[in-house]
């Protein structure tokens, strides 16, 4: 008998949060799913591991129908090797994070623990996808998504994606007839515009809260996320760990 597909589903919004809870009842449709996710929000952790305290992951019981799940006190990095390396019985077939409350395209892919934890999964060789959905509410609506995600864990089963590739996917706040579809683009050139607002502590002793604001710097560029979000797609970005400027290369190697 053939044996299904085993989904890792994980996040960084933490084992119980929402947006995890709709991922993995989606993904159990699809093989045997295995949940591993933070004991506690890790937004904005990036791809940070633990190596100056232990790990410790705990049997939880927030979700249905899948075959495990845990709560990990590591980053979301550490929750995809602790699963790969100690919980799955075999390789993945699939990772799945998120979804994410709030966006993670442009830049904010640097900063996210969501996509952390899929580049880790295509730095494993595992067909990896981050989801994130453009609301911060914790009662958001993400009924607007199964489709899109079926669709992807679909033929990401069927057709790996290539190696060290993994897939940025980012949800509009839209209802399902408000979204016009499906786009594939590139990352769009955008930042944060940043500052440190200065505070007092009931002793009189400065303490600083990072403010910003996002700025797109292409908005009129069509091929980006940031467009189709902007226009009613949902946004599919194919992702790498590799951060080499490729094209600086021969430039630096005449001057050096």
């Amino acid at each position: 008998m053939q044996q299904k597909p085993i989904i890792l589903v994980t996040n960084d919004d933490g084992v119980s949060a929402p947006g995890i809870l709709h991922l993995s009842n989606i993904a159990k449709q699809y093989g045997d799913v295995y949940v591993i996710a933070p004991d506690k929000p890790q937004s904005g952790m990036g791809h940070a591991i633990t190596i100056n305290s232990s790990i410790r992951i705990q049997k939880t019981n927030y979700h249905t129908g899948i075959v495990e799940e845990y709560s990990c006190t590591g980053t979301p990095v550490d929750c995809v090797k602790m699963a790969i390396h100690k919980i799955l019985p075999n390789k993945p077939n699939l990772i799945l994070s998120g979804i994410n409350h709030g966006s993670n395209s442009s830049i904010n892919v640097i900063y996210s623990g969501t996509m952390s934890a899929a580049i880790e999964g295509s730095l494993e060789g595992a067909s990896s996808v981050g989801f994130s959905l453009c609301d911060y509410d914790i009662n958001a609506d993400f009924s607007a998504t199964t489709p899109f995600i079926e669709k992807i864990i679909s033929s990401t089963l069927t057709e790996p994606l290539p190696k060290g590739v993994c897939l940025n996917v980012n949800f509009p706040k839209l209802k399902a007839d408000e979204i016009n579809g499906l786009k594939v683009c590139r990352q769009a050139k955008a930042g944060w515009v940043e500052d440190f607002e200065e505070r007092k502590d009931p002793h009189g002793r400065s303490y600083y809260w990072l403010t910003g604001k996002f700025v797109n710097f292409e908005p009129e560029s069509k091929d980006t996320d940031e467009w189709a979000l902007q226009n009613g797609y949902v946004s599919v970005v194919p992702t790498m760990h590799d951060l080499t400027a490729h094209q600086v290369i021969p430039h630096l190697q005449n001057i050096l």
